[in-house]
């Protein structure tokens, strides 16, 4: 699942991220409303974590225009604890509000409350609470389990976690400077060959047992997942 989060302070900005994605979730930050805004009018997400306080665009305004357009999560992450600064949240669409300081697996759980609150499909891969379904290729995002055609499939953290980003956005090329910041957390390197080596070995436990492949190499792009 995609998530954005628009947050101003840097250090609880980069432990969202860091701790969203070790749960599985694929996330995108912007530092500022004016940023936040484009993302969230023209990036797909199906949450977004949205602070109040920003520097160039409100919180709430993004809210308001978002909600105007897109049907997406959105949790309110604040400081603003006022009664009437949650109501206002509320009233103009916010799907939960949090207040600062919080305990991260309080809004993990909160994010996922909002995941149940319906299945949504995007793009041929199904996501219903913590299941991923792309024809045979299944994962349990909560259990860190994967199957094709009911076949289990055994793999390390990296590998799911390589996976998951691959299954949420099929159909796309995805470079390796995106695979490795999304997966390895690092700026991509070009003398290092860590995706690579992890790509061939996610090929040789989900593909190369079975007749029909789903993982390709775009030569001088990257690589991408699809039903063929």
């Amino acid at each position: 699942m995609r998530v954005l989060v628009v947050e101003d302070e840097p250090k609880l900005a980069d432990y969202l991220r860091k701790g969203l994605t070790e749960n599985g979730y694929v996330v995108d930050v912007a530092s500022d409303g004016i940023d936040g805004r484009h993302l969230a009018l023209h990036g797909e997400y199906e949450l977004i974590v949205l602070d109040v306080m920003l520097p160039g665009v409100d919180g709430f305004s993004i809210l308001k225009a978002v909600k105007a357009q897109k049907d997406v999560a959105v949790l309110m992450l604040t400081a603003r604890d006022r009664v009437e600064d949650r109501v206002h949240g509320l009233h103009e669409g916010a799907d939960d509000y949090l207040v600062k300081p919080f305990a991260f697996s309080e809004l993990l759980a909160r994010l996922t409350a909002l995941r149940r609150r319906g299945v949504r499909s995007t793009g041929g891969v199904a996501e219903a609470s913590n299941q991923l379904v792309l024809g045979e290729l299944q994962l349990d995002l909560a259990r860190r389990k994967a199957w094709r055609a009911g076949q289990a499939i055994e793999l390390t953290n990296k590998e799911f976690l390589l996976l998951a980003l691959l299954m949420r956005r099929q159909g796309e090329v995805l470079s390796r400077t995106v695979l490795a910041e999304q997966v390895w957390d690092m700026n991509f390197d070009s003398d290092t060959n860590v995706v690579e080596v992890a790509v061939r070995r996610l090929r040789a436990k989900m593909d190369d047992p079975f007749a029909t492949k789903m993982l390709r190499t775009v030569r001088g792009m990257g690589y991408v997942l699809e039903l063929p």
